[in-house]
């Protein structure tokens, strides 16, 4: 195999609609292109997440195809072969399949982590390093699957978790993964967080390419055929035609039900989880995108022209820098103004927006 590092690739899966941040985040602007902290957006804090680690020629983007242009505009250094366009969106275990098969079909070594578009993890090299030993734990045994855990810092009912279990030898802080639960009631929630051993489940992952080909191909057989077709075709003249005709028509499930549960059933397979102790913030609502928002000292945080007298716990935003927003003695809001579109609710029921974008006429969405 020569030098193992020649081997590891990254990918980005950036699907997702992001209608919890509407009206910033649209169907022409989705949420892993909205700028965020220190103006990156959050698509291009993950492509430099992995700096130093993975060079930018072995680092692959999976998203919508009619967003090819702005994103590879915004990505320095992501080659057009390695930008794989979904003609729609068909889930998560045909986003991570499709990269698994093409790279299985370029380098049978292959190793690849797959990453989010929508999320900030600080500090930058903590995170690296883990990435790191995720790959060595895979690299030392291409059956293992990893998933990166995140240390719960209070109890949280929107995330998913993960318990560990035994310790793997030879490496930091790397486990068996002793089961996955959904999300979590407040009383098992308090209850996993006193345990010590669960994890929130990061959506992060580390696979051997061909050993996630397998695993489909085992597991969900209706969507390996298919991956396998567009795989043989992709590096071809045949690859558009090919994707366009077969990639809608592969039946849609997440990778963590269509693969990682019958994984972690499977006596040849391992799933690991390593444990990362970092900041970790998913910004899918209007409730954490405020966290990426300096807030002074009455609680509020805005990034737009504000006029204000006396109000308290607000989230201003606008992306129009001649329209001014003005508020008087008003009280934990979130205000997000655009050329064409307005939202006001309170921060308590900042997760019903999705279901206001719903709602909204086609030509606003």
């Amino acid at each position: 195999m020569g030098d193992v590092n020649a081997h590891r690739y990254s990918s980005i899966i950036a699907g997702g609609s992001g209608t919890r941040l509407w009206p910033y985040s649209r169907k022409a602007r989705p949420k892993q292109l909205l700028p965020v902290a220190g103006g990156m957006s959050l698509l291009e804090h993950a492509w430099h997440r992995v700096d130093g680690v993975v060079p930018a020629e072995r680092r692959i983007v999976c998203a919508a195809e009619g967003f090819r242009g702005v994103i590879g505009g915004a990505l320095r250094g992501l080659s057009d072969d390695n930008y794989l366009g979904e003609p729609v969106g068909r889930d998560t275990i045909n986003a991570v399949g499709l990269i698994a098969f093409v790279l299985a079909s370029r380098d049978p070594h292959a190793v690849f982590c797959v990453l989010t578009a929508d999320h900030l993890i600080e500090p930058a090299d903590a995170f690296r390093a883990r990435l790191v030993e995720g790959y060595r734990v895979v690299e030392a045994d291409p059956s293992r699957f990893v998933t990166f855990g995140i240390r719960p810092t209070y109890a949280a009912t929107g995330y998913g978790y993960v318990e560990r279990g035994e310790e793997i030898a030879g490496f930091a802080q790397a486990f068996r993964a002793k089961r996955f639960v959904e999300k979590p009631d407040r009383v098992r929630a308090e209850e996993y967080l006193a345990a010590g051993t669960f994890a929130w489940n990061s959506g992060m992952f580390v696979f051997h390419a061909r050993t996630m080909c397998d695993a489909i191909r085992r597991f969900k057989p209706e969507c390996a055929a298919g991956l396998a077709e567009i795989a043989a075709a992709y590096d071809t003249p045949a690859r558009a035609e090919t994707m366009a005709r077969v990639y809608p028509t592969l039946p849609k499930t997440s990778i963590d039900y269509g693969v990682m549960e019958p994984a972690g059933r499977d006596a040849a397979l391992t799933v690991c989880t390593l444990p990362m102790e970092l900041s970790w913030l998913d910004v899918g609502s209007w409730t954490s995108y405020a966290e990426t928002v300096a807030a002074d000292d009455a609680g509020n945080r805005s990034n737009a022209h504000w006029v204000d007298a006396g109000s308290r716990d607000m989230l201003v935003v606008s992306d129009d820098p001649t329209h001014v927003v003005a508020t008087a003695g008003c009280e934990g809001l979130v205000i997000v103004h655009t050329k064409d579109a307005t939202l006001v609710t309170t921060r308590a029921a900042a997760e019903r927006v999705k279901e206001v974008a719903e709602r909204v006429p086609e030509a606003w969405r």
